[in-house]
């Protein structure tokens, strides 16, 4: 069992978890995101040619993305991990669920054939080392794929309340959390020694007729300011509409709805296994570049 202890960082942990308690009774007023990741998710388990027997899902959301593994692969163990415990129990499916800290995950090594984390690693203080853990959990050959907010989320919101604070109380607190660079996130992967490790984007927007919606949705599913710093005071009603109008007046469009970007980067890493391919040696090929694509080589001048 893992015996890593918390890190400290920008997100206040105890929050996250009470976010998502109050969620698990509102999740379904706003459950576009996970719907859309639970689809995405399926797509690419599609392209993998196995049965996997032992499942460990991070984040039970709804159960939806339980249930869909189940149903795909009916395995011999799912088990779903959740720091709300109104989420693990409201979420449970054909397996059973844990209430245990994502950040500190309570499997033992090499027990799992494949762990998907649905929304759920944004949140987290020490991203490397929650990798390091799964990869630990799975057993050689096994798969790690997960779906976590990143890039440019929100971006709009987070430039219109930093704006709205700066006139209407002179200075700016957090109110929208930072979020990891893709090109980062690949280098995460190999850090937590997993192998033929792949990180992609897509991006998802949402087009809101009042921006006031985007509010209640953030907090539908949860994901309202999370950050250890944020101002502990209620958001002042001059602040909060100086905002709403921001989003209006720099992106609405002709027809008056806000359109609200969400970047989406899909993490994908194997437990190293003997059986799996790797890379060729450089220099090793056996035929010319060109002559694969049955093209000229002309020599650089």
């Amino acid at each position: 069992m893992s015996t890593t202890q918390p890190l400290q960082g920008p997100f206040d942990r105890r929050l996250v978890r009470h976010r998502r308690e109050r969620a698990a009774a509102t999740l379904a007023d706003a459950d576009f995101l996970l719907a859309h990741v639970r689809e995405a998710l399926e797509e690419r388990l599609t392209d993998v040619n196995r049965r996997f027997s032992r499942i460990a899902v991070i984040g039970a959301g709804d159960g939806s993305v339980a249930r869909m593994l189940n149903a795909r692969y009916a395995p011999d163990l799912l088990v779903q991990i959740d720091g709300s415990a109104a989420m693990a129990q409201g979420a449970r499916s054909d397996g059973f669920s844990l209430v245990a800290d994502e950040e500190t995950l309570p499997l033992a090594d090499a027990c799992l054939d494949l762990i998907v984390a649905p929304l759920t690693l944004h949140n987290v203080n020490d991203l490397p080392g929650v990798l390091i853990q799964m990869r630990r959990a799975l057993a050689p050959d096994g798969l790690v794929i997960a779906a976590m907010l990143a890039g440019e989320t929100l971006s709009p919101l987070r430039d219109a309340f930093a704006r709205a604070e700066l006139e209407t109380v002179g200075g700016i607190s957090p109110h929208v959390a930072p979020m990891a660079d893709l090109r980062d996130l690949g280098g995460l992967l190999q850090r937590a020694g997993l192998a033929l490790p792949v990180a992609d984007k897509e991006t998802l927007t949402v087009r809101y007729g009042s921006p006031l919606r985007l509010l209640q949705d953030l907090r539908a599913m949860g994901e309202s300011n999370p950050l250890a710093e944020r101002r502990r005071v209620f958001l002042r009603r001059d602040t909060l509409m100086r905002t709403l109008d921001i989003l209006v007046q720099d992106h609405a469009d002709d027809d008056g709805k806000v359109s609200i970007r969400f970047d989406i980067a899909y993490l994908h890493g194997w437990a190293p296994s003997p059986q799996q391919q790797k890379p060729l040696r450089p220099g090793s090929a056996q035929m010319r570049l060109a002559e694969a694509l049955g093209t000229t080589e002309h020599p650089l001048e």
